[in-house]
């Protein structure tokens, strides 16, 4: 699941950044973009030290 949410991650990195050339840093739809970007960074985050907690655990 990790590796998945990295590439998720850098796709909508990317999006988000064509975005904000060709539409510009307040368009909705980069605003968009940079809402789901942090989503996925936290969902990353979340699942990362779930991860690392359960490791310590066992």
């Amino acid at each position: 699941m990790v590796n998945l949410l990295l590439k998720q991650m850098e796709q909508t990195r990317e999006m988000m950044i064509r975005s904000g050339v060709e539409n510009g840093l307040q368009n909705a739809k980069t605003i968009q973009l940079s809402r789901r970007l942090d989503q996925l960074m936290n969902t990353y985050y979340r699942q990362t030290t779930f991860e690392e907690e359960e490791n310590q655990k066992g």
